[in-house]
């Protein structure tokens, strides 16, 4: 299979800012593993800006765009540093793209960013592809790597997307709120009623939110690709992901693209 995952700012880190070694160094091993038994994987990781508020000391994440660059442009460097560390180890090699939202919109960009992608996969490169904070301003932002992961699931014809987050999956109502909220395993059509479910923004360091993974979740299935929504604190749901087991919440493609 060819399998995109995205990590979110919360499994990456802590509340502070500062890397959460015990996730990244669990699913580095998880991830190599699953290259070993023959996947195709895409990475697209968040998690920059994160990392550089805490590199930085800063007490929370910038809010004007200079300070959210020179965040990104710290926090790069470390997050890059350890995913080379640790896929290294499994004697893995990985190579990093890094996009904004006009490459993706100018046809001659996009179908050289494929090309790129398509010839690390044929070297058995992970590709880690980010969206270039250190430049992307407002007006050629894609904003949120839920819709980057999306886009690339898409681009590069992947058979699934796994979002990982700070959440399960879709639930029937906000599970922090409401105790009676239960998940909801699978959706085979995204209705205005499943919409209606998303929430706000996701964690004080992140950007995402439920609104944005229902929105990655019709472009994915819209184009042929399944997407499941699982809990990035458990890195070794992976596994059940991929050999189809009912875990998190789980969009599937449309019928007439089956």
């Amino acid at each position: 299979m060819r399998i995109v995952i995205k990590i979110g700012t919360s499994t990456l880190t802590y509340a502070t800012g500062n890397l959460h070694i015990r996730h990244v160094e669990t699913l580095c091993k998880v991830i190599s593993d699953l290259k070993n038994a023959g996947h195709e994987i895409i990475l697209v990781s968040s998690g920059a800006i994160g990392m550089g508020t805490g590199k930085l000391g800063l007490p929370e994440r910038p809010k004007d765009m200079p300070t959210k660059q020179a965040a990104a442009a710290v926090g790069q460097c470390e997050l890059m540093y350890f995913y080379d560390k640790l896929f290294s180890e499994y004697n893995h090699t990985m190579g990093q793209i890094l996009i904004t939202g006009s490459d993706l919109e100018n046809a001659e960009r996009t179908l050289n960013f494929r090309n790129t992608v398509e010839r690390l996969l044929t070297l058995r490169v992970l590709p880690v592809i980010n969206e270039n904070d250190t430049v992307a301003t407002e007006e050629i932002a894609v904003g949120d790597n839920d819709t980057l992961a999306a886009i690339v699931a898409t681009v590069a014809t992947a058979d699934l997307l796994i979002l990982l987050s700070d959440i399960e999956g879709l639930y029937t109502a906000d599970p922090h709120k409401d105790p009676d909220a239960k998940l909801i395993s699978d959706v085979v059509e995204i209705t205005d009623e499943i919409l209606a479910l998303a929430g706000g923004a996701g964690s004080q360091l992140g950007t995402g939110g439920m609104r944005t993974k229902l929105s990655a979740a019709s472009l994915c299935t819209e184009n042929g690709t399944d997407m499941v929504i699982a809990n990035g604190s458990e890195p070794e749901l992976l596994y059940g992901i991929v050999d189809g087991k009912p875990i998190g919440t789980k969009f599937h493609k449309k019928a007439s693209n089956l």
